[in-house]
């Protein structure tokens, strides 16, 4: 079968970059953090092996996240980076440059959607689209988003929180804000670096976050044991930390997220927002796994929450099932090249 380009759909999050090949599902999974050496400015590590030296470089080589907020910070690295993905996704015997399809924030603007494109296209590909994360998600959780009726799909990832309202294949309201899994990370760590005197890594607070976090204080509290270096003495020191402690300390975060469901809620038409309350709330992204959200979020707004299925990968299936169909969804499409 000659001339038949292959189909890729990426989810280029600000924690990690997930790759859908139709016919086959996710085929990679790896963080978004590449590792420069800083003499030439040579990318030394991408993906899992760069992830590994995240705090733990020695001076001369930098370990970080090329996308901030779910749009590009740094294009060249960003651009290295989805060539290595690409590539990697594809297998060494693949002559054909692929269709892309690629994943922005709703609150994408039109110079942060062109680097985008632009990034993809130098990266290797034959064609990009550009859909907003809502809408992918929203396919990805397998919500009949083309019908008349208002679905509202809250995509929770690591740099921004995107809420949007879809009838009739296309979003009717939304916001995006820059708060997120990322946040709540750094408030945990910012917490306990004021209250007990001891500083922790980004990576630490993350497991804090998984293990023991939620978004309701609880009666049967978790606890667990937080190692870090004491900012007194310097020394290395251990903390418990339980979890209603870390209610507190991400709640002004959860604040944040709480209220731009709100203003959403608000800017929806009345017949929407009717849909709403029958269909309730579907959360989506890998943060939307914080322990009682779904209960913060009813207590509220009034309106039920639920978490989608496989909520991390949705916008990667979304993107393989919106490749698929690509007539289906052409109104989805905000950008291609």
């Amino acid at each position: 079968m000659l001339g038949v380009s292959p189909k890729l759909g990426i989810d280029l999050g600000t924690t990690t970059v997930l790759v859908f090949s139709p016919g086959k599902g996710i085929v990679l999974n790896e963080p978004s953090v590449v590792a420069v050496s800083q003499p030439g400015n040579r990318v030394v590590a991408i993906g899992n092996d760069a992830k590994e030296m995240l705090g733990r470089t020695p001076d001369e080589i930098v370990a970080y996240r090329p996308m901030r907020d779910g749009v590009i910070a740094d294009y060249r690295v960003t651009e290295a980076m989805l060539r290595y993905y690409i590539k990697k996704a594809l297998g060494k015997w693949n002559l054909f440059k692929p269709e892309v399809m690629v994943s922005v924030p709703a609150g994408v603007t039109s110079t942060e959607r062109r680097a985008v494109i632009e990034a993809a296209t130098k990266a290797g590909a034959r064609a990009a689209y550009i859909v907003k994360e809502p809408i992918l998600a929203a396919i990805g959780a397998g919500i009949p988003i083309q019908e008349a009726r208002g679905h509202m799909v809250v995509d929770i990832g690591g740099g921004t929180t995107d809420v949007a309202v879809i009838s009739l294949g296309g979003i009717v309201a939304s916001t995006s804000v820059k708060c997120a899994g990322n946040a709540l990370d750094h408030a945990i760590a910012d917490h306990i670096k004021k209250n007990h005197n001891l500083a922790i890594g980004d990576a630490m607070a993350e497991v804090v976050k998984i293990h023991i976090g939620s978004a309701v204080p609880v009666e049967d509290e978790l606890a667990m044991v937080v190692k870090g270096r004491d900012h007194l003495t310097g020394l290395p020191r251990s903390i418990e930390i339980g979890t209603n402690e870390v209610v507190r300390a991400i709640s002004r975060e959860l604040r944040m997220i709480i209220n731009a469901i709100k203003d959403v809620l608000q800017e929806t038409p009345p017949e929407l927002a009717a849909d709403i309350i029958d269909n309730g709330i579907t959360l989506t992204g890998g943060s939307s796994q914080l322990r009682n959200l779904t209960e913060l979020i009813f207590r509220r707004t009034g309106v039920k929450a639920r978490v989608a299925k496989d909520p991390a990968f949705c916008v990667a299936l979304g993107t393989g099932e919106a490749l698929k169909h690509l007539d289906t969804y052409k109104k989805a499409i905000i950008a291609k090249r």
